[in-house]
């Protein structure tokens, strides 16, 4: 029925109430429409925690594991849980429920529930979050992760730049003491962490790079370089 043959003079934009005949519910079904809606909503608030989490662009969150799930962590930080795959733990890693982890924001996985949060500990984009947290340096602009490698639990390599000459880009990501490289391995159990200076040049980069290797000889395949 079209609004106007309801009330003549109705405008854009206005409402009509109209009185609907009650439905008759069972206890049952009447408890089962109540929880429908209770769970409908509870589903838009946790979808628009997530939102906002998501809004805000961390990469790099703290939690407490509040359950395991087929050998997958779920963190609690804030007011979202995330889950931590078994294949993104770091090897070796017994991990249990109540701990403190922090973790990279791997993903948002779009599951029939909603969204969810992926975390990664193994990822080589952790290791350089982690690095740009302990360096100020970095976020300044002074200095420059340009890759990262893992091993995940057992090595790890950044490759570094300054763009400063005042500044030693390995000796800066070292830290007092080596107290930030210190506070990096901590996190990551203990793995080994090497810092190498970038380098433009291919050859230089790899004889860095595979340090403490000693390297005889290195052939580069010319036809293989990129080219600006």
């Amino acid at each position: 029925v079209g609004a106007v043959e309801i009330v003549p003079n109705i405008q854009v934009g206005e409402y009509i109430e109209e009185p609907l005949e009650p439905i008759e519910f069972g206890r049952i079904g009447a408890q089962a429409a109540k929880q429908a809606i209770l769970q409908k909503i509870r589903d838009a608030e946790r979808e628009q925690v997530l939102n906002d989490f998501l809004d805000r662009g961390e990469t790099i969150v703290s939690g407490t594991i509040k359950r395991m799930d087929k050998g997958d962590a779920i963190i609690e930080t804030g007011k979202i849980e995330a889950r931590l795959p078994r294949s993104e733990m770091i090897p070796k890693e017994n991990l249990r429920v109540a701990d403190r982890v922090r973790a990279f924001v791997l993903r948002v996985d779009h599951a029939a529930r909603g969204q969810q949060v992926i975390l990664s500990r193994t990822s080589p984009e952790f290791i350089r979050q982690l690095f740009e947290n302990e360096v100020p340096e970095i976020e300044q602009g002074l200095l420059e992760i340009k890759a990262a490698a893992r091993d995940a639990g057992v090595r790890a390599k950044i490759a570094v730049v300054a763009y400063d000459k005042r500044i030693d880009p390995i000796g800066t990501c070292v830290g007092m003491r080596g107290s930030r490289v210190t506070a990096v391995r901590n996190e990551l159990g203990g793995e080994q962490v090497d810092i190498v200076l970038w380098s433009e040049d291919p050859a230089q980069f790899v004889i860095g790079a595979l340090a403490p290797a000693n390297v005889e000889s290195i052939v580069v395949d010319e036809d293989k370089q990129p080219h600006g």
